[in-house]
């Protein structure tokens, strides 16, 4: 039941109908026995920086989920950020103190990486082609980078924006190749980062005819939960990883995150 006393958290988006983070986020707060609740806002890019300016002044309110289109526009909004979130260039994740003070991460990066591990993909050696630069994208190539792949190649519409991330992984992780274009043969694993894929018409993120025989096709994206991305790729017979299985890897560090500083109701 929702009190003077109940926490407040919200997830914006633009649009917000697409979510499926209160469900589960509001189910596992309760299983937490945490007094809070998790709502949509939907807000515009234009928006956005009086909404969050307005989160600082609300006393029971303890956190934002930050999505599509505002993780990299986030940021520069924040107090202070993970080093991360510094690295990716993006927020997906807002936690409010006592004062008003707002900190960032994201954490999709570990969802995703998260869901990987849960469903037995070890990125280990592995070559991968990874679609987008943007803010989810970019906290991904971060997270694969740090287990241990052969190679990343990034392909993004802008490729100022691709060839920028590659050098700053490459500062970070030494170790691995990192490379900018757009064939994704030779690739064992191949990541759509990009919201391509939620609007019907949109075009395919990359095809996956052009994949070798083995490949592993995954998406970022949880409405629909068979994107046609997906569906081609099934179509001739390559394994797929949907993007519900990012949202279930990161859900509880999400709630982790959002909740340090709330009391138990049990």
């Amino acid at each position: 039941m929702i009190t003077g006393r109940t926490k407040l958290l919200a997830i914006i988006a633009d649009p917000v109908t697409q979510v499926r983070t209160p469900q589960a986020m509001n189910a596992m707060l309760s299983d937490m026995g945490k007094d809070a609740v998790l709502v949509p806002v939907e807000v515009s890019r234009e928006g956005l920086a009086a909404v969050v300016s307005g989160f600082r002044n609300i006393g029971n309110f303890a956190g934002v989920v930050v999505t599509v289109p505002h993780k990299t526009a986030v940021p520069p909004l924040c107090d202070t950020l993970s080093d991360r979130a510094i690295a990716a260039g993006a927020v997906n994740v807002i936690r409010r103190d006592a004062q008003g003070k707002l900190h960032g991460d994201i954490l999709d990066g570990e969802g995703f990486t998260r869901g990987l591990d849960d469903a037995k993909i070890s990125v280990t050696g592995m070559a991968v082609f990874l679609v987008g630069a943007g803010g989810a994208a970019s906290a991904i190539a971060f997270a694969l980078a740090s287990r241990g792949p052969k190679k990343i190649t990034i392909s993004n519409r802008t490729r100022a924006k691709a060839q920028a991330l590659s050098e700053r992984l490459s500062e970070s992780f030494p170790d691995v190749e990192f490379c900018v274009g757009d064939d994704p043969s030779g690739h064992d694993l191949a990541v759509n980062g990009t919201s391509l894929g939620m609007a019907p018409n949109d075009a395919l993120p990359f095809d996956p005819a052009g994949l070798s025989s083995g490949s592993i096709v995954a998406e970022v994206i949880m409405q629909p939960e068979v994107t046609p991305l997906l569906a081609a790729a099934e179509q001739l017979g390559f394994a797929t990883h949907g993007g519900r299985k990012m949202l279930q890897g990161q859900l509880s560090e999400l709630a982790k995150f959002l909740t340090q500083n709330m009391e138990d109701t049990q």
